[in-house]
């Protein structure tokens, strides 16, 4: 059993602070399979709620399973989860489904949305342009999360990752493994901050 699935098997679900007093909507984005569901279920508070159907053989040679040979699960609408960041700041986090195909889910899940995460995976970047073109096209504020999935990544610096991309200068990159909840909540913080420094820009500018 793998540590996501430990995790959230003996999870007991946090109540809501009685403190919360700002409750902040976060999309998590990316490609197909690029690790989305398992990113909110590793740092929700809550059972996640998944809305995750079987792959079946209708989607050979639609979905690339090229570099994930063992999902046998895909999100066809969202997933959800909720996590404090603060005593009185609570994110709820509703992660996209990756195939261009669900399209109509994103417009959806990023309206709204105070800030994004894009998830990358370097085995498979073009899988994140489409996604990075509707979360700018949105003007949406995000930060993009190399998922190294466990493995050091030695191949590629994150210089390269930001160059692959042709990022915007400004939008942070950083690395993360989707299954370990301090990874995800380090990407989680320096997406508020970022949110926060644009905010802050605007107002110096205004």
């Amino acid at each position: 059993m793998d540590s996501a699935t430990t995790c959230e098997a003996s999870r007991v679900p946090l109540p809501l602070p009685q403190t919360a007093s700002r409750g902040v909507k976060i999309a998590v984005a990316g490609g197909f399979g690029v690790g989305k569901t398992t990113f909110v279920g590793a740092v929700s508070e809550i059972t996640p709620l998944r809305t995750e159907a079987e792959m079946t053989a209708a989607s050979t040679g639609t979905d690339d399973l090229s570099t994930t040979p063992a999902k046998r699960t895909t999100t066809v609408a969202f997933d959800f989860g909720r996590a404090a960041l603060s005593p009185s700041t609570v994110l709820y986090l509703f992660g996209t489904p990756g195939q261009e195909r669900f399209e109509f889910m994103w417009r959806t899940v990023l309206k709204g949305a105070l800030g994004a995460v894009v998830l990358v995976d370097t085995r498979r970047l073009k899988d994140s342009f489409r996604c990075l073109d509707w979360v700018e096209d949105a003007g949406v504020p995000y930060v993009v999360a190399h998922n190294v999935f466990g493995r050091e990544d030695q191949e590629h610096s994150l210089d390269d990752v930001r160059d692959a991309l042709q990022m915007t200068p400004g939008v942070p990159v950083m690395r993360c493994d989707a299954r370990d909840r301090q990874s995800v909540r380090g990407v989680l913080i320096a997406l508020v901050q970022h949110v926060m420094r644009l905010a802050d820009l605007q107002r110096r500018q205004s």
